[in-house]
């Protein structure tokens, strides 16, 4: 009598109950190419790729946290190959200083404006994220950006905010933090 093989065992734990986890194909799917990319040198996964990948979510999925925790060091090593081959090129670190420079400048304008104005809004009948949470963050990281105030790419990764009425678009406040974190990668 033959018995079938073993299934390989899971990536990360796996969700119980009702609670809900990322699909585990997506995921094993993408951190499967984002590994060749990486051992292949070539840049068919980027950093802000990994930074911005979203999975669907179903029961007897893999957890969330283990997952994220896993994509931030991914995302951590492909931006730390990504400016150290653009450095290495001849006047590549003028470069890419000189691009991180000019992103920081764009945030830093965008954060600069006047409370309640940072960003478009949602309609008054839809829910964006809470305005005076987000121009809270945004004067924080103006902060970091303008004098250097200490903000970690992890409280970046992870600032959450709830939502109102009339309240900021998601969109932007998220470009916007994204664009933060790619500074803050590039001259890490």
């Amino acid at each position: 009598m033959t018995t079938a093989p073993a299934a390989p065992p899971a990536a990360f734990p796996i969700t119980r109950g009702r609670t809900k986890g990322y699909e585990t194909r997506a995921v094993d799917a993408f951190l499967n190419r984002a590994r060749l990319s990486f051992e292949a040198g070539g840049e068919v996964v980027t950093a802000a790729e990994v930074r911005q990948v979203a999975f669907p979510l179903v029961r007897r999925g893999y957890v969330i946290a283990a997952v994220d925790t896993a994509l931030t060091r991914i995302e951590d090593a492909f931006a730390a190959r990504e400016r150290d081959s653009a450095v290495a090129r001849p006047g590549g670190a003028r470069v890419w200083v000189g691009g991180a420079r000019e992103s920081a400048q764009v945030v830093l304008d965008r954060l600069s404006r006047p409370k309640g104005s940072k960003f478009a809004r949602v309609g008054a009948l839809r829910y964006g994220y809470r305005i005076d949470e987000v121009d809270l963050v945004a004067e924080k990281l103006g902060r970091y950006l303008a004098e250097g105030d200490p903000v970690t790419v992890d409280q970046v990764r992870n600032v959450a905010f709830r939502m109102q009425r009339g309240g900021y678009r998601e969109a932007q406040v998220d470009a916007v933090l994204d664009a933060v974190i790619e500074v803050m990668l590039a001259v890490a």
